[in-house]
């Protein structure tokens, strides 16, 4: 291969990217080239002198702008995953042309208009329910997309996303440089109380980043938690603390306050321009849960509940600190300290002692072997295909004689790679013109070390991760736009945490949680003890979550929010609800990466308890069948969630897959909650 590799077929095997040979000078021209190239292929469908047809206008959007994406899923990948300089000059640079060239395509009247036409004539066309699926989301896409506006309208919502992809860019880099900016250097002796794990871990951290200390603790979460789990350190806890939930709130060049107003003003112009009340209601118009009311509905039910159980929570801990002499009151970098100590003390049970049955190795399998199980799908790793960094690993994905797909995983921490877990790809599922098999990938930041060995709830993203890295391999649709996790928001969560399901039935765990040293499984005491604290500590993770979902929606309610000062407005949601000092919530504001960088979850966070609510109820199927792995039950799951992208309605879809509408009382249940719901 010479030249510029995207202006050449990829003759690698599977066509994965051909990473060797990307450069980043590559990028720039590539760009210019694709966006060229898809603007010429939607300005031939929107002047084709025929009539509007669902071939000649529908499809062929389908297959217009491949170039395009092929860059988009390398770069912003990269981006992600394995950033420099160059490629955030890019990133800066690309935002608003990204923009521009998508608001051309959606403002573009005389192809709304044959995309009108056509769904105008819907009922006569013969169509089958995947086509009339595509034509009603493409219809959908571009009103929600300004197609309708005219005049200064038109030109302001055009001017709006240019500003909001700017400003997205410019507030995940942010927290980036913040990231990247603290590491707190220890001695061997700043490190009492911590387990083996993690010690190595600090001291595997201190190497990598090559700083003088012996060992270092950053803001990344596998990184920071297990030290505010474990440390005696009380002064260094409260520092680490401080610096994870204050990255982009620093009044520094990285501080994120004024960024948020913009994008939240911005966001509540652009709703109104299209005719909704606030940016709220423009995003739940097109989920399942329809309105911001009822997505109050939910979490203020479980709110209920789980600020009960949290306050109980909090008087025991502060009672642990009395008994041991002190007299502070419990601070948030306490939490999970005391927390710890609480749980081995009620439940015998020290998280540290099932850390060295979680190899990292070992999970990877166990999400492998229950996806064997429930699906049929068999992995084998392929060390003969391109990777971008040495760290990532990759699998060929089949079943029986069929290839599927390729899964990469990438796992580990690093300074060039942002915070969070998340799933993307670099091919999304199609069969338009035959099959296109899919490549997923994984990240993750996982603490690295020799071996490397997880926390539970480590584990639990990772099968988090692959739930929704296996709504992307099974994807069995025609379609790109129908493809894979393009769902809404509130369903794309079911199939992700389901699968974290599996990773405690005792069948799973009997099987993979081997200790590192000696192999020996998991003892069943150990195992009945972690079942036992399950539940423990389920008010404070609850609430946690629910302030930041809280405080998502609260901003995006917003009907004028011009000179938000960003600062006030989360204590005052986080006052209304009445969240607990001792509880910090999830993902403050200057560093909430779902909803600011990008709007992937604006005014949606709260789909992940929406979610729970679907995939409590939905493995309690499997337990009413009388088998985790209930060959029936499994293929419906299979069918009509994980194999049918956006197809149906997703209610719908979820009431073939479960028999009925989804109940709420198992995620009571799950969390532990029911008995301080009726106590209320």
């Amino acid at each position: 291969m010479s030249g510029n590799p995207f202006f050449e077929d990829w003759n690698t095997p599977f066509g994965t990217p051909p990473f060797g040979q990307i450069r980043l000078e590559h990028f720039r021209p590539a760009y210019e080239r694709a966006f060229a190239e898809h603007a010429r292929e939607i300005a031939e469908i929107a002047a084709n002198p025929e009539l509007p047809s669902f071939e000649n206008t529908i499809v062929a959007l389908e297959k217009s702008g491949r170039m395009l994406s092929r860059i988009d899923l390398v770069f912003f990948n990269l981006a992600s995953s394995d950033t420099n300089d160059g490629l955030q000059s890019i990133e800066r640079d690309l935002a608003p042309l990204h923009a521009r060239h998508w608001n051309a395509i959606h403002l573009n009247p005389d192809l709304f208009r044959r995309i009108a036409a056509i769904y105008a004539q819907r009922e006569t066309l013969s169509l089958g329910a995947e086509e009339l699926r595509v034509l009603e989301r493409y219809r959908l896409d571009f009103q929600r997309a300004g197609a309708n506006l005219e005049g200064d309208a038109r030109a302001r919502y055009a001017q709006i996303g240019e500003r909001l992809a700017e400003l997205g860019t410019a507030f995940g880099q942010n927290v980036l440089a913040d990231e990247q900016g603290f590491i707190l250097p220890l001695d061997e002796s700043d490190l009492e109380g911590l387990p083996d794990f993690a010690r190595e871990a600090a001291r595997s951290l201190a190497e990598e980043r090559g700083i003088a200390a012996p060992c270092a603790v950053t803001t990344s979460r596998s990184s920071a938690e297990p030290f505010l789990q474990f440390s005696d350190r009380r002064d260094l806890r409260e520092k680490v603390f401080k610096a994870l939930a204050g990255r982009g709130d620093r009044a520094n060049a990285h501080d994120n306050k004024a960024l948020i107003a913009e994008i939240v003003t911005l966001r509540a112009e652009k709703a109104k321009l299209l005719g909704y009340s606030t940016f709220a209601d423009y995003r739940l118009d097109d989920t399942m849960a329809k309105t911001p009311d009822s997505a109050r509905i939910l979490l203020d039910q479980v709110w209920t509940a789980a600020r009960a159980r949290a306050l109980e929570e909090r008087d025991d801990l502060q009672a642990v600190v009395a008994e041991e002499g002190n007299n502070f009151p419990l601070a948030a970098w306490d939490w999970r300290y005391y927390a710890e100590k609480l749980r081995k003390t009620r439940y015998d049970f020290d998280e540290a002692e099932i850390i060295p049955y979680l190899q990292l190795d070992k999970m990877i399998a166990a999400a492998f072997d229950t996806a064997h199980r429930l699906f049929g799908l068999d992995f084998k790793e392929r060390n003969d295909l391109p990777v971008y960094h040495p760290d990532v690993r990759v699998w060929e994905v089949t079943r029986g004689s069929e290839h599927v797909g390729l899964f990469y995983g990438d796992y580990f921490a690093r300074p060039s790679k942002r915070g969070g877990a998340w799933m993307s790809s670099f091919r999304d599922q199609e069969n338009i013109d035959g099959k296109i098999a899919p490549i997923v990938i994984n990240t993750c930041n996982f603490s690295k070390s020799d071996p490397a060995l997880l926390n539970f709830d480590d584990a639990r993203t990772l099968f988090h991760e692959f739930g929704h890295a296996l709504h992307g391999l099974l994807s069995n649709v025609r379609f790109p736009r129908l493809s894979g996790t393009n769902v809404a928001r509130d369903f794309v969560e079911l199939p992700s945490q389901i699968f974290e399901h599996w990773l405690e039935e005792p069948a799973v765990l009997e099987k993979f949680a081997v200790h590192v040293e000696t192999g020996e499984p998991m003892p069943k005491a150990l195992l009945e003890k972690l079942n036992a604290a399950r539940n423990f500590n389920k008010g404070f993770e609850t609430v946690e979550f629910l302030g930041s979902a809280f405080v998502d929606l609260d901003f995006h309610a917003l009907e004028n929010s011009s000179a938000i000062d960003v600062a006030a407005f989360e204590k005052q949601s986080l006052a209304r609800i009445g969240m607990p000092d001792e509880i910090s919530m999830r993902h403050r504001p200057t560093h909430f990466l779902h909803i600011f960088d990008g709007d992937g979850y604006a005014a949606g966070y709260y789909s992940y308890m929406w979610a729970e609510v679907l995939d409590a109820d939905g493995f309690q199927a499997f337990k009413e069948a009388g088998n985790a792995f209930d060959p029936a039950t499994a293929r419906r799951l299979h069918d009509f969630v994980y194999s049918a992208g956006g197809t149906r309605d997703y209610a719908e879809a979820y009431r073939l897959f479960r028999g009925r509408d989804p109940r709420i009382d198992a995620l009571l249940e799950g969390r532990g909650l029911k008995a301080a719901l009726e106590n209320t």
